[in-house]
Protein backbone atom coordinates (compact mmCIF):
# COMPACT_ATOMS: atom_id res chain seq x y z
CA UNK A 1 0.00 0.00 0.00
CA UNK A 2 1.17 3.18 -1.15
CA UNK A 3 2.38 5.47 2.02
CA UNK A 4 2.27 9.37 1.50
CA UNK A 5 2.36 11.59 4.73
CA UNK A 6 3.67 9.00 6.86
CA UNK A 7 8.05 10.28 7.32
CA UNK A 8 8.76 7.18 9.59
CA UNK A 9 11.20 6.32 7.77
CA UNK A 10 12.83 9.71 7.48
CA UNK A 11 12.79 9.75 10.98
CA UNK A 12 14.48 6.59 11.51
CA UNK A 13 17.40 7.50 9.45
CA UNK A 14 17.97 10.79 11.45
CA UNK A 15 21.12 9.54 13.90
CA UNK A 16 23.76 10.75 11.29
CA UNK A 17 25.49 13.99 12.10
CA UNK A 18 24.77 16.90 10.10
CA UNK A 19 27.96 18.48 9.17
CA UNK A 20 27.84 19.53 5.60
CA UNK A 21 27.57 22.72 3.89
CA UNK A 22 26.52 23.38 0.63
CA UNK A 23 29.77 23.65 -0.70
CA UNK A 24 30.65 20.21 0.28
CA UNK A 25 27.38 18.72 -0.75
CA UNK A 26 28.10 19.82 -4.25
CA UNK A 27 32.03 18.83 -4.33
CA UNK A 28 30.54 15.78 -2.95
CA UNK A 29 28.45 15.31 -5.57
CA UNK A 30 31.48 16.53 -8.50
CA UNK A 31 33.43 14.34 -6.95
CA UNK A 32 31.17 11.14 -7.58
CA UNK A 33 30.52 12.49 -11.13
CA UNK A 34 33.38 14.03 -12.31
CA UNK A 35 35.68 10.62 -12.68
CA UNK A 36 36.51 7.84 -14.96
CA UNK A 37 32.84 9.05 -16.71
CA UNK A 38 34.54 12.00 -18.64
CA UNK A 39 38.26 11.30 -18.04
CA UNK A 40 38.13 7.81 -19.57
CA UNK A 41 34.80 6.25 -20.90
CA UNK A 42 34.04 9.85 -22.71
CA UNK A 43 36.45 7.66 -25.26
CA UNK A 44 34.17 4.69 -25.78
CA UNK A 45 30.98 7.75 -26.44
CA UNK A 46 33.56 9.26 -29.10
CA UNK A 47 33.75 5.97 -30.93
CA UNK A 48 30.27 5.33 -31.84
CA UNK A 49 29.00 9.43 -32.05
CA UNK A 50 32.36 11.08 -33.41
CA UNK A 51 32.46 14.74 -32.66
CA UNK A 52 29.03 14.98 -33.07
CA UNK A 53 28.92 12.99 -29.00
CA UNK A 54 29.06 16.72 -28.31
CA UNK A 55 25.28 16.46 -28.73
CA UNK A 56 24.66 13.83 -26.69
CA UNK A 57 26.00 15.45 -23.91
CA UNK A 58 23.80 18.58 -24.53
CA UNK A 59 20.91 15.78 -24.43
CA UNK A 60 22.25 14.25 -21.33
CA UNK A 61 22.41 17.34 -19.52
CA UNK A 62 19.15 17.92 -20.08
CA UNK A 63 17.97 15.09 -18.66
CA UNK A 64 20.25 15.27 -15.88
CA UNK A 65 18.26 19.03 -15.19
CA UNK A 66 14.89 17.26 -15.24
CA UNK A 67 16.39 14.56 -12.68
CA UNK A 68 17.58 17.39 -10.74
CA UNK A 69 14.79 19.02 -10.04
CA UNK A 70 12.31 16.49 -9.55
CA UNK A 71 14.81 14.96 -7.04
CA UNK A 72 15.54 18.46 -4.79
CA UNK A 73 11.59 18.90 -4.83
CA UNK A 74 11.25 15.37 -3.07
CA UNK A 75 14.78 15.57 -1.09
CA UNK A 76 13.23 19.05 0.28
CA UNK A 77 10.25 17.39 1.75
CA UNK A 78 11.76 15.04 3.25
CA UNK A 79 15.61 15.17 3.70
CA UNK A 80 17.58 11.73 4.60
CA UNK A 81 20.34 9.74 3.97
CA UNK A 82 17.97 6.97 2.07
CA UNK A 83 16.86 9.88 -0.36
CA UNK A 84 15.13 8.17 -3.41
CA UNK A 85 15.12 4.81 -2.03
CA UNK A 86 12.62 6.37 1.02
CA UNK A 87 10.63 8.74 -1.49
CA UNK A 88 9.75 5.14 -3.57
CA UNK A 89 8.69 3.26 -0.21
CA UNK A 90 6.86 6.34 0.52
CA UNK A 91 5.16 7.14 -2.87
CA UNK A 92 5.46 4.52 -4.61
CA UNK A 93 5.52 0.60 -2.76
CA UNK A 94 7.64 -0.78 -0.12
CA UNK A 95 8.80 -3.25 -2.95
CA UNK A 96 9.73 0.00 -4.68
CA UNK A 97 11.50 1.38 -2.00
CA UNK A 98 13.92 -1.29 -1.51
CA UNK A 99 14.31 -2.62 -5.15
CA UNK A 100 15.86 1.35 -5.81
CA UNK A 101 17.96 1.06 -2.45
CA UNK A 102 19.33 -2.78 -3.45
CA UNK A 103 19.92 -1.66 -6.69
CA UNK A 104 21.48 1.71 -5.85
CA UNK A 105 23.85 0.02 -3.38
CA UNK A 106 25.01 -2.88 -6.14
CA UNK A 107 25.57 -0.61 -8.68
CA UNK A 108 27.45 2.10 -6.82
CA UNK A 109 29.55 -0.96 -5.31
CA UNK A 110 30.49 -2.16 -8.88
CA UNK A 111 31.16 1.41 -10.31
CA UNK A 112 33.66 2.03 -7.04
CA UNK A 113 34.98 -1.20 -8.47
CA UNK A 114 35.40 0.25 -11.63
CA UNK A 115 37.02 3.54 -10.51
CA UNK A 116 39.49 1.93 -8.91
CA UNK A 117 39.95 -0.30 -12.39
CA UNK A 118 40.93 2.76 -13.63
CA UNK A 119 42.89 3.98 -11.57
CA UNK A 120 45.03 1.10 -11.86
CA UNK A 121 45.08 1.62 -15.39
CA UNK A 122 46.35 5.21 -14.73
CA UNK A 123 49.25 4.17 -12.40
CA UNK A 124 50.50 1.80 -15.08
CA UNK A 125 51.56 4.94 -17.06
CA UNK A 126 54.10 5.43 -14.34
CA UNK A 127 54.35 1.29 -13.45
CA UNK A 128 53.75 -0.69 -16.16
CA UNK A 129 55.46 -3.83 -14.67
CA UNK A 130 53.23 -3.64 -11.26
CA UNK A 131 50.27 -5.83 -10.92
CA UNK A 132 46.95 -3.43 -11.31
CA UNK A 133 45.43 -6.08 -8.75
CA UNK A 134 47.60 -4.39 -6.10
CA UNK A 135 47.20 -0.51 -6.70
CA UNK A 136 43.03 -1.82 -6.49
CA UNK A 137 43.77 -2.89 -3.19
CA UNK A 138 45.96 0.17 -1.79
CA UNK A 139 43.81 2.20 -3.03
CA UNK A 140 40.64 0.60 -1.70
CA UNK A 141 42.23 0.56 1.83
CA UNK A 142 42.85 4.20 2.03
CA UNK A 143 39.81 5.15 0.86
CA UNK A 144 37.99 2.97 3.63
CA UNK A 145 39.68 4.49 5.93
CA UNK A 146 39.19 8.07 5.12
CA UNK A 147 35.29 7.25 5.45
CA UNK A 148 35.34 5.66 8.63
CA UNK A 149 36.67 9.01 9.81
CA UNK A 150 33.36 12.34 10.78
CA UNK A 151 31.19 13.00 7.72
CA UNK A 152 33.04 16.83 8.05
CA UNK A 153 36.36 15.22 8.03
CA UNK A 154 35.47 13.28 4.56
CA UNK A 155 34.15 16.37 3.03
CA UNK A 156 37.02 17.97 3.40
CA UNK A 157 39.08 15.96 2.21
CA UNK A 158 36.52 14.96 -0.79
CA UNK A 159 36.43 19.15 -1.33
CA UNK A 160 40.13 19.47 -1.76
CA UNK A 161 40.26 16.67 -4.31
CA UNK A 162 37.72 17.89 -6.41
CA UNK A 163 38.84 21.24 -6.50
CA UNK A 164 42.49 19.86 -7.73
CA UNK A 165 40.89 18.00 -10.47
CA UNK A 166 38.25 20.57 -11.30
CA UNK A 167 41.02 23.00 -11.51
CA UNK A 168 42.98 20.90 -13.81
CA UNK A 169 40.04 20.59 -16.17
CA UNK A 170 39.92 24.50 -16.49
CA UNK A 171 43.43 24.97 -17.55
CA UNK A 172 43.28 22.24 -20.05
CA UNK A 173 40.06 24.05 -21.14
CA UNK A 174 42.37 27.17 -21.53
CA UNK A 175 45.35 25.72 -23.19
CA UNK A 176 43.23 23.91 -25.67
CA UNK A 177 41.71 27.22 -26.60
CA UNK A 178 44.85 28.10 -27.15
CA UNK A 179 46.15 25.42 -29.32
CA UNK A 180 43.48 25.84 -31.57
CA UNK A 181 44.27 29.17 -32.33
CA UNK A 182 47.76 28.56 -32.64
CA UNK A 183 48.62 31.01 -29.82
CA UNK A 184 51.24 28.53 -28.79
CA UNK A 185 53.60 29.10 -31.34
CA UNK A 186 52.58 26.00 -33.54
CA UNK A 187 50.09 26.08 -36.20
CA UNK A 188 46.72 26.65 -35.38
CA UNK A 189 44.23 23.45 -35.60
CA UNK A 190 40.95 25.14 -35.83
CA UNK A 191 37.94 22.84 -36.30
CA UNK A 192 39.76 20.62 -39.16
CA UNK A 193 39.50 17.57 -36.05
CA UNK A 194 36.05 17.93 -35.74
CA UNK A 195 34.81 18.72 -39.75
CA UNK A 196 37.01 15.55 -40.82
CA UNK A 197 37.73 12.60 -40.60
CA UNK A 198 33.83 11.49 -41.78
CA UNK A 199 32.40 15.05 -40.93
CA UNK A 200 30.99 16.42 -37.51
CA UNK A 201 28.07 13.64 -37.60
CA UNK A 202 29.79 10.44 -39.07
CA UNK A 203 27.64 8.18 -37.34
CA UNK A 204 24.24 9.93 -38.41
CA UNK A 205 21.60 10.72 -35.39
CA UNK A 206 21.66 7.20 -34.19
CA UNK A 207 25.30 7.48 -33.56
CA UNK A 208 24.38 10.54 -30.89
CA UNK A 209 21.54 8.71 -29.42
CA UNK A 210 24.08 5.90 -29.23
CA UNK A 211 26.38 7.83 -27.74
CA UNK A 212 23.38 8.95 -24.86
CA UNK A 213 24.32 5.42 -23.16
CA UNK A 214 27.91 5.98 -22.42
CA UNK A 215 27.11 9.85 -22.12
CA UNK A 216 24.86 9.43 -19.44
CA UNK A 217 27.10 6.95 -16.77
CA UNK A 218 29.47 10.46 -16.76
CA UNK A 219 26.13 12.23 -15.10
CA UNK A 220 25.53 9.37 -12.72
CA UNK A 221 26.44 11.13 -9.59
CA UNK A 222 23.82 14.16 -9.30
CA UNK A 223 21.98 12.30 -7.23
CA UNK A 224 24.03 12.41 -4.67
CA UNK A 225 22.89 15.17 -3.34
CA UNK A 226 19.94 13.80 -2.60
CA UNK A 227 21.70 11.31 -0.35
CA UNK A 228 24.30 14.24 1.39
CA UNK A 229 20.33 15.79 2.32
CA UNK A 230 20.61 13.18 5.67
CA UNK A 231 23.79 15.29 6.93
CA UNK A 232 23.20 18.50 5.36
CA UNK A 233 23.95 21.20 7.90
CA UNK A 234 20.18 23.50 6.59
CA UNK A 235 18.35 21.01 4.19
CA UNK A 236 15.57 23.42 2.83
CA UNK A 237 18.39 25.87 2.00
CA UNK A 238 21.63 24.14 0.78
CA UNK A 239 19.70 21.18 -1.04
CA UNK A 240 17.98 23.32 -3.84
CA UNK A 241 21.63 25.72 -4.13
CA UNK A 242 23.46 22.35 -4.24
CA UNK A 243 21.75 20.72 -6.64
CA UNK A 244 21.10 23.72 -9.02
CA UNK A 245 25.19 24.63 -8.75
CA UNK A 246 25.89 20.77 -9.30
CA UNK A 247 23.51 20.22 -12.50
CA UNK A 248 24.41 23.43 -14.42
CA UNK A 249 28.37 23.22 -13.59
CA UNK A 250 28.57 19.83 -14.11
CA UNK A 251 26.76 20.43 -17.50
CA UNK A 252 29.09 22.90 -18.26
CA UNK A 253 32.29 21.03 -17.68
CA UNK A 254 31.54 18.25 -19.77
CA UNK A 255 30.15 20.12 -23.01
CA UNK A 256 32.98 22.39 -22.96
CA UNK A 257 35.88 19.54 -22.24
CA UNK A 258 34.37 17.17 -24.43
CA UNK A 259 34.26 19.55 -27.89
CA UNK A 260 37.87 20.80 -26.74
CA UNK A 261 38.75 16.50 -26.77
CA UNK A 262 37.28 16.24 -30.44
CA UNK A 263 38.65 19.33 -31.70
CA UNK A 264 42.49 18.59 -30.33
CA UNK A 265 42.78 15.14 -31.96
CA UNK A 266 41.21 13.31 -34.30
CA UNK A 267 37.92 11.45 -32.83
CA UNK A 268 39.12 7.79 -34.26
CA UNK A 269 42.42 7.87 -32.21
CA UNK A 270 40.62 7.98 -28.80
CA UNK A 271 39.87 4.75 -26.87
CA UNK A 272 39.91 3.41 -23.07
CA UNK A 273 43.49 2.12 -23.24
CA UNK A 274 44.46 4.92 -21.60
CA UNK A 275 42.68 8.66 -20.72
CA UNK A 276 41.78 10.51 -23.55
CA UNK A 277 43.22 13.18 -21.50
CA UNK A 278 46.35 12.12 -21.71
CA UNK A 279 46.11 11.12 -25.21
CA UNK A 280 45.79 14.02 -26.26
CA UNK A 281 48.61 15.89 -24.69
CA UNK A 282 50.87 12.60 -25.40
CA UNK A 283 50.34 13.66 -29.03
CA UNK A 284 50.99 17.53 -28.55
CA UNK A 285 54.22 16.77 -27.37
CA UNK A 286 54.14 18.96 -24.89
CA UNK A 287 57.02 18.23 -22.21
CA UNK A 288 55.71 16.24 -18.69
CA UNK A 289 52.20 17.67 -19.71
CA UNK A 290 50.60 14.03 -20.54
CA UNK A 291 52.32 12.86 -17.12
CA UNK A 292 50.93 15.54 -15.24
CA UNK A 293 47.75 15.44 -16.46
CA UNK A 294 47.89 11.26 -15.82
CA UNK A 295 48.05 12.13 -12.38
CA UNK A 296 45.21 14.63 -12.50
CA UNK A 297 42.64 11.85 -14.09
CA UNK A 298 43.83 9.37 -11.12
CA UNK A 299 42.86 11.84 -8.17
CA UNK A 300 39.47 12.20 -10.37
CA UNK A 301 39.32 8.01 -10.08
CA UNK A 302 40.05 8.69 -6.18
CA UNK A 303 37.88 11.25 -5.64
CA UNK A 304 34.84 9.25 -7.34
CA UNK A 305 35.42 6.51 -5.64
CA UNK A 306 35.91 7.85 -2.30
CA UNK A 307 32.59 9.46 -3.28
CA UNK A 308 31.10 6.11 -4.12
CA UNK A 309 31.85 4.66 -0.88
CA UNK A 310 30.41 7.19 0.78
CA UNK A 311 27.15 6.68 -1.40
CA UNK A 312 26.91 2.94 -0.38
CA UNK A 313 27.86 2.99 3.38
CA UNK A 314 25.21 5.41 3.51
CA UNK A 315 22.72 3.58 1.19
CA UNK A 316 23.54 0.23 3.13
CA UNK A 317 22.41 1.88 5.96
CA UNK A 318 19.30 3.31 4.96
CA UNK A 319 18.29 -0.69 4.46
CA UNK A 320 19.45 -1.53 7.31
CA UNK A 321 17.39 1.03 9.21
CA UNK A 322 14.44 0.38 6.97
CA UNK A 323 14.26 -3.63 8.46
CA UNK A 324 15.49 -5.04 5.07
CA UNK A 325 18.94 -6.28 5.91
CA UNK A 326 20.29 -6.57 9.51
CA UNK A 327 19.53 -4.11 11.88
CA UNK A 328 23.61 -3.56 13.15
CA UNK A 329 24.24 -2.37 9.85
CA UNK A 330 22.42 0.62 10.62
CA UNK A 331 24.88 1.45 13.67
CA UNK A 332 26.53 4.93 13.58
CA UNK A 333 30.01 5.39 15.67
CA UNK A 334 31.14 7.89 18.05
CA UNK A 335 31.79 10.21 15.21
CA UNK A 336 27.80 9.65 13.46
CA UNK A 337 29.69 7.91 10.47
CA UNK A 338 27.60 4.59 9.49
CA UNK A 339 30.66 2.27 10.16
CA UNK A 340 29.52 -1.29 10.16
CA UNK A 341 27.89 -0.68 6.92
CA UNK A 342 30.76 0.64 5.34
CA UNK A 343 33.11 -2.35 6.41
CA UNK A 344 30.43 -4.58 4.51
CA UNK A 345 29.72 -2.85 1.95
CA UNK A 346 33.77 -2.48 0.95
CA UNK A 347 33.48 -6.44 0.87
CA UNK A 348 32.64 -5.46 -2.85
CA UNK A 349 35.68 -4.13 -3.46
CA UNK A 350 37.39 -7.23 -3.66
CA UNK A 351 35.46 -8.38 -6.00
CA UNK A 352 37.42 -5.27 -8.10
CA UNK A 353 40.94 -6.86 -6.94
CA UNK A 354 39.63 -10.04 -8.31
CA UNK A 355 38.11 -8.65 -11.51
CA UNK A 356 41.45 -6.65 -12.12
CA UNK A 357 43.55 -9.83 -11.66
CA UNK A 358 41.73 -12.21 -13.66
CA UNK A 359 40.85 -9.99 -16.42
CA UNK A 360 42.68 -7.19 -16.99
CA UNK A 361 42.01 -6.22 -20.39
CA UNK A 362 38.19 -6.12 -20.30
CA UNK A 363 37.47 -5.56 -17.02
CA UNK A 364 36.82 -1.93 -17.03
CA UNK A 365 34.02 -2.51 -20.15
CA UNK A 366 32.69 -5.27 -17.67
CA UNK A 367 31.86 -3.02 -14.93
CA UNK A 368 31.13 -0.36 -16.93
CA UNK A 369 27.86 -2.04 -18.69
CA UNK A 370 27.06 -3.96 -15.34
CA UNK A 371 26.65 -0.90 -12.92
CA UNK A 372 24.94 0.88 -16.30
CA UNK A 373 21.40 -1.21 -15.69
CA UNK A 374 21.53 -0.03 -12.14
CA UNK A 375 21.75 3.38 -12.53
CA UNK A 376 19.28 3.79 -15.08
CA UNK A 377 16.57 1.42 -13.09
CA UNK A 378 17.43 4.29 -10.24
CA UNK A 379 17.18 7.27 -12.26
CA UNK A 380 13.77 5.80 -14.07
CA UNK A 381 12.66 5.18 -10.89
CA UNK A 382 13.20 8.57 -9.02
CA UNK A 383 11.12 9.94 -12.50
CA UNK A 384 8.92 7.70 -11.48
CA UNK A 385 8.49 8.07 -7.50
CA UNK A 386 8.48 12.13 -8.62
CA UNK A 387 5.09 11.69 -10.45
CA UNK A 388 3.76 9.65 -7.32
CA UNK A 389 4.90 12.68 -5.37
CA UNK A 390 3.17 14.78 -7.17
CA UNK A 391 0.07 13.40 -7.57
CA UNK A 392 -2.57 13.89 -8.81
CA UNK A 393 -0.72 17.13 -10.20
CA UNK A 394 0.79 15.07 -13.13
CA UNK A 395 4.86 16.40 -13.74
CA UNK A 396 5.20 16.44 -17.19
CA UNK A 397 8.79 17.22 -16.92
CA UNK A 398 9.22 13.77 -14.96
CA UNK A 399 7.10 12.18 -17.42
CA UNK A 400 9.48 13.20 -19.99
CA UNK A 401 12.41 12.29 -18.47
CA UNK A 402 11.23 8.58 -17.59
CA UNK A 403 10.44 8.10 -21.09
CA UNK A 404 14.16 9.10 -22.13
CA UNK A 405 15.83 6.73 -19.56
CA UNK A 406 13.29 3.88 -20.81
CA UNK A 407 14.32 4.75 -24.38
CA UNK A 408 17.92 5.40 -23.50
CA UNK A 409 18.17 1.71 -21.73
CA UNK A 410 16.66 -0.17 -24.09
CA UNK A 411 18.99 1.21 -27.12
CA UNK A 412 21.52 0.00 -25.66
CA UNK A 413 20.97 -3.51 -27.14
CA UNK A 414 22.20 -2.04 -30.22
CA UNK A 415 25.81 -1.31 -28.65
CA UNK A 416 27.82 -4.26 -28.31
CA UNK A 417 29.59 -3.34 -25.45
CA UNK A 418 26.48 -2.19 -23.70
CA UNK A 419 24.33 -5.27 -24.48
CA UNK A 420 24.89 -6.83 -21.45
CA UNK A 421 23.28 -4.11 -19.92
CA UNK A 422 19.56 -4.77 -20.88
CA UNK A 423 20.42 -8.96 -20.72
CA UNK A 424 21.34 -8.02 -16.74
CA UNK A 425 17.56 -6.42 -16.34
CA UNK A 426 15.70 -9.96 -16.33
CA UNK A 427 17.59 -11.51 -13.76
CA UNK A 428 18.63 -8.43 -11.65
CA UNK A 429 14.76 -8.00 -11.23
CA UNK A 430 14.02 -11.60 -9.98
CA UNK A 431 17.20 -11.38 -7.57
CA UNK A 432 15.04 -8.26 -6.02
CA UNK A 433 12.48 -9.63 -6.07
CA UNK A 434 13.56 -12.78 -4.06
CA UNK A 435 15.62 -10.58 -1.53
CA UNK A 436 12.64 -8.49 -0.72
CA UNK A 437 10.74 -11.55 0.03
CA UNK A 438 13.03 -13.39 1.82
CA UNK A 439 13.54 -10.17 3.71
CA UNK A 440 9.63 -9.55 4.48
CA UNK A 441 9.54 -12.96 5.81
CA UNK A 442 12.75 -12.32 8.05
CA UNK A 443 10.99 -9.41 9.37
CA UNK A 444 7.65 -11.14 10.15
CA UNK A 445 9.85 -13.94 11.62
CA UNK A 446 11.77 -11.06 14.16
CA UNK A 447 8.39 -9.76 15.02
CA UNK A 448 6.64 -12.72 15.77
CA UNK A 449 9.84 -13.72 17.89
CA UNK A 450 9.71 -10.31 19.50
CA UNK A 451 5.60 -10.61 20.48
CA UNK A 452 6.28 -14.41 21.98
CA UNK A 453 9.11 -13.31 24.58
Amino acid sequence: MTRRADDHDVRNEQVLARQLSAAQQVMMALGGAIGTGLFLASGLAVNVAGPAVILAYVIVAAIALLLGAALTDMAVAHPTAGAFGVYAGMYVSPFAGYAVRVSYWLMEVIATGGQLVAASIYMGYWFPAVPGALWVFAFASALIYVNSRAVGELGIVEYWLVTIKVAAVVLFVGFGVLVLAGATGEPAIGLSNVTGHGGFMPFGISGVWLGCCFVIYSFIGVEIVGVTSGEASDPARTIPRAMRRMVVGLSVIYIVTVALLVALTPWNQLGIGESPFVSVLRRLAIPGAAGVMNGVVLLAALSSANANIYLIARTLFSLARGGFVPRRLGAVSERGAPVAALLVSSAGLAVAVLVRAFWPQSAYVWFFGAALFGALFVWLMIFVTHIAFRAPRVPIASCAGAGLIAAILVSTWWVPDLRSTLVAGGPWLLLLAIGYRVSVARRVSDMAGSTLT
